[in-house]
């Protein structure tokens, strides 16, 4: 296997091991799989914000579960990073009702100023613009989600003071 190389390089941290562990403990015996969606998480965080394939092949290897049966988890939910992505990725809502209020209008915007479309990363590194399937604030659409935090009810003027302020606080 031409990758066996790269897959020696990745683990988790002993540290980091014994959190997995923990988890699967908590599902019956054969059901490890249950504990995927957190270990995903997990995995993120650990190895630069996404999740390569050697990194999703060494999840499969570590529930003993097909690299495929990760894959198709990984890519179906938008909270997941199968590229690499900026230091600050601003996920736009997309779905009826934030179109309705003005999303695509966000979307279009933020291209404009950073020079990306969804799925890019500026070219410092700074911002990866992706598009969202529905985030649950459909009352105060236009909306984006930075890692946890949600702003809504999103205008031009709004959109540019947030940019601004993650520009100036990460130069």
């Amino acid at each position: 296997m031409h990758n066996m190389e790269t897959r020696e390089k990745i683990q988790f941290k002993p540290e980091t091991v014994a959190e997995i562990n923990r988890i699967i403990s908590q599902f019956p015996q054969g059901k490890q799989k249950s504990a995927l969606l957190r270990i995903l998480h997990i995995a993120q965080h650990e190895f630069g914000n996404w999740l390569s394939v050697e990194v999703m092949d060494y999840i499969a290897e570590f529930l003993n579960i097909k690299p495929i049966e990760v894959y198709e988890v990984a890519s179906f939910y938008s909270m997941y990073n199968l590229n690499p992505v900026g230091k600050v990725v601003l996920e736009v809502c997309h779905t009826g009702p934030c179109c309705l209020v003005g999303a695509e209008k966000m979307i279009k915007h933020i291209e404009q100023t950073l020079n990306i479309k969804p799925g890019e990363t500026t070219s410092d590194g700074m911002f990866t613009l992706k598009t969202v399937e529905c985030l649950g604030a459909c009352g105060y659409g236009p909306m984006l989600q930075i890692g946890e935090d949600y702003h809504e009810k999103l205008t031009i003027e709004k959109l540019d003071n947030l940019l601004n302020v993650i520009k100036n606080k990460n130069n």
